[in-house]
């Protein structure tokens, strides 16, 4: 090798050619971390897989990769740009995707996303849309952003300029991790998972993973996050608000636990100052849910922390109030 090419990618070192190579996979997994003082005693040892190390920080890292190597193996893209509905994560790791294509994004958002996924979004050169949920009809009153980014799509000569990864139909976002999280949370736990608990969102993560996880041992328990109607956490569905995904796999779901906004803000908080986990909101329903069904010590239990807790800024401070703030 030539003195002047520099150093070759090395997952031993943690050393890269290309950001891409940092998204979690088999030979380079997302950590997996046990909560310590959370858990109530009695209770199976509870796992967070911390997606938020994937470099655009969540596990939609995964998703859009899968999405748009899928979309290119099929001659799909074809010089076209991107569209995309999203509540912020997969439309932050598409926009970094798409930069590295060179190509074209639009995202087409829900008003109420945190201003922060907004703004980064941007900063990765995306177009950004944000929408009303009354521009969808009554049934689904919350998939304005979906309505919107197929209507662009429909538009004239939109088939022609766009090409939508369209994560809520499309079954790379299920592979992605059937192929990636699920091995790897198998491995890292040395198969001694007996429970598995991930959110309602696009629902990749819960039928891939589930479906992997089910064919190592149909015992493992899969158990789905739920939160409630006009629920304020971002990344989470409620399904009789929302258009059920039809990547969606309810054969491998062993039990559905709705959570309110309230505990899952408390769990978050929690979060941060009993055991110094920076996590987004959804990680605390998550956690929160895993205390409700409150599983034995036969086996292990793995929770999804899908994103960390920097893109919800404005979020915390309406739940902290004044507090800790001498000026208030």
């Amino acid at each position: 090798m030539n003195q002047n090419d520099g150093l070759r990618s090395d997952t031993g070192l943690r050393r890269y050619e290309d950001v891409r190579e940092l998204i979690g996979s088999l030979a380079d997994p997302t950590p997996l971390l046990r909560l310590q003082r959370t858990v109530p005693d009695g209770q199976a040892p509870l796992y967070l897989k911390l997606e938020w190390f994937n470099p655009f920080g969540s596990i939609k890292d995964r998703t859009a990769l899968y999405l748009l190597q899928g979309m290119e193996d099929r001659g799909e893209l074809n010089g076209k740009e991107l569209v995309e509905p999203t509540s912020g994560n997969t439309g932050i790791a598409l926009a970094a995707l798409a930069a590295l294509m060179g190509r074209r994004l639009t995202v087409t958002v829900p008003d109420g996303i945190p201003g922060e996924k907004k703004v980064l979004m941007r900063m990765l050169g995306a177009e950004v849309w944000p929408t009303p949920d009354d521009l969808c009809p009554i049934d689904h009153p919350k998939d304005g952003a979906i309505a919107l980014a197929r209507s662009m799509l429909e538009s004239d000569g939109g088939r022609a300029r766009y090409a939508m990864p369209n994560q809520y139909e499309n079954h790379d976002n299920v592979r992605a991790h059937y192929e990636t999280t699920g091995p790897e949370i198998w491995r890292q736990t040395e198969g001694r998972i007996r429970w598995f608990f991930a959110g309602y969102g696009t629902c990749g993560t819960l039928s891939g993973v589930g479906r992997f996880l089910k064919e190592q041992n149909p015992e493992v328990q899969v158990v789905a996050v739920e939160p409630q109607k006009g629920h304020r956490l971002p990344g989470l569905k409620n399904l009789e608000e929302s258009k059920t995904p039809s990547i969606l796999d309810r054969n491998i779901i062993d039990r559905v636990v709705r959570v309110d906004d309230d505990p899952a803000y408390a769990m978050t908080k929690r979060l941060f100052r009993e055991e110094g986990l920076i996590v987004g909101p959804s990680t605390g329903a998550i956690v929160h849910a895993a205390m409700e069904v409150g599983a034995d010590r036969d086996g292990i239990a793995v929770g999804v922390s899908p994103d960390s807790g920097f893109k919800y800024a404005s979020y915390f401070a309406d739940v902290l109030g004044d507090e800790g703030n001498p000026q208030g």
